[in-house]
């Protein structure tokens, strides 16, 4: 697959030139190639436009009464060496042009030129300038090391998510996490913990598919010295422990039957039994629990405890997949690769094309876990050599209409988020039938509801 094209109106083009004619007539050339070409007078025109993050390329002549081309050059290379600086010259300002090149110049071009010469050198010059321009946005946009980074985003999805977290902090209800592999729900579990008063308590972690069936009771219930072989001495359980804190339990959808009953007799009366005793003991307990599946379905919960969903089900947040949040994909990336940079002492890298593009079309199947260690790899500079396998709905898919489906699907998404969730904006932005929008929802599995944001 070929790299996108340049958007060449978005990275501007300053024609410096004293020639009122010439000037003209390039800055008109450029416009009609697809340039946003502004025409100059001076040197010192040129200088007072320009600031050290110009988001653009400068064409300049060598010959103009008071600063030169050369000297106009020189100033910008002080102001930011990162412009793209194309020299124009006569066959007597050659050597001059040649002196610009080696101090840094990106092209010098003799009169007399073609404009198809100028404009190809420009389209080579904008996408350096835009690759340049990308990489600082990328770079302001990474977190502080020690703030916050689990929820970055401006996606609707996120941002009432943040708030939802930090409105129930404080509230001891049980919460009902759902989200893919990946998508950061012990993160989320963490924020409800760190932003409420149960902060300075434990946080006790639980995955209840890493553990055989044989050890999550004892695990979870503890137990008393002498109740089963092996128990030589008192052990409290995850459950007490907490007491104070919070509970975090993962995959709960893999939690044993027998462990399920005694899960929900705890979840009611707040009172534990250890394994091996008759005693019950109270615990102020907070439950935040995870899972990757829709337990509300009766088609995907299985064996799991219709009850024990209900009893769980109190508040249920939703992490949504970072294909639907495509637009953080930059903001996330930027952070990740700086914090992979700072972990193995590397300087963070410039982005090339393809990095970017990968950004861009891949699925992100994996979620931020995915990212993260794709930032890893871009940090030790070994991206190139370790490929990710195509995955389901991913652009790079081998068949057309499996790419078309995924570029459809991520235009719908980037409507819904660009208009929050609003109908008859996306409609407007995306010039379909109500109807047909509907139906493309369904066939791409997506929820507009979490595209809205209320004040």
């Amino acid at each position: 697959m070929t790299a996108p094209d340049v958007d060449r109106t978005a990275i501007e083009v300053a024609f410096v030139d004293d020639d009122p004619d010439l000037r003209d007539a390039n800055a008109q050339s450029l416009r009609l190639a697809g340039f946003a070409a502004v025409p100059l007078a001076s040197a010192q025109a040129a200088l007072d436009r320009i600031g050290p993050d110009y988001a653009g390329v400068v064409v300049t002549d060598v010959r103009m009464p008071g600063m030169d081309g050369i000297e106009l050059f020189r100033r910008l290379r002080a102001l930011d060496a990162d412009i793209p600086v194309v020299v124009i010259s006569g066959h007597a300002d050659i050597a001059m042009a040649v002196e610009a090149m080696s101090e840094g110049a990106y092209d010098f071009i003799a009169k007399p030129y073609s404009t198809s010469r100028l404009v190809e050198t420009l389209r080579r010059a904008v996408e350096k300038r835009a690759l340049v321009i990308e990489n600082r946005r990328l770079r302001s946009l990474a977190v502080a090391p020690g703030e916050e980074t689990a929820l970055l985003g401006e996606a609707p999805a996120i941002v009432r998510l943040r708030q939802t977290i930090h409105d129930l902090a404080d509230v001891d209800v049980d919460v009902l996490i759902l989200g893919e592999t990946g998508t950061g729900k012990e993160v989320v579990a963490n924020l409800l913990h760190q932003q409420g008063r149960r902060r300075s308590q434990p946080f006790v972690a639980l995955n209840c598919g890493a553990l055989p069936e044989s050890v999550i009771e004892s695990e979870l219930f503890g137990y008393e010295a002498g109740a089963f072989t092996g128990a030589q001495k008192k052990r409290i359980g995850r459950i007490e422990h907490s007491s104070g804190g919070t509970l975090f339990l993962d995959e709960l959808e893999s939690m044993p039957p027998a462990a399920q009953v005694k899960l929900l007799r705890v979840l009611e009366g707040r009172e534990i039994t250890p394994l091996g005793s008759n005693d019950r003991r109270r615990v102020d307990l907070r439950v935040v629990a995870a899972t990757k599946l829709d337990l509300g379905d009766p088609a995907q919960r299985g064996d799991f405890r219709g009850d024990l969903f209900y009893r769980l089900n109190v508040v249920t947040l939703r992490i949504p997949p970072l294909r639907e949040r495509r637009r953080d994909v930059p903001l996330l990336f930027a952070h990740f690769l700086a914090r992979a940079a700072r972990k193995y002492g590397r300087e963070v890298p410039v982005l090339d094309r393809s990095v970017e593009r990968h950004l861009v079309e891949n699925a992100w199947t994996g979620n931020v876990r995915e990212l993260v260690h794709f930032a890893e790899r871009v940090a030790l500079g070994i991206a190139a050599d370790m490929p990710v396998a195509p995955a389901q709905g991913d652009i790079t898919a081998a068949s057309l209409p499996e790419r078309l489906s995924v570029i459809e699907a991520n235009l719908i998404r980037e409507a819904l988020e660009a208009n929050r969730g609003d109908v008859r904006a996306t409609l407007e932005m995306l010039g379909i039938p109500r109807k047909t929008f509907y139906d493309k929802l369904a066939r791409h599995g997506i929820d507009r509801a979490s595209y809205v944001i209320t004040q």
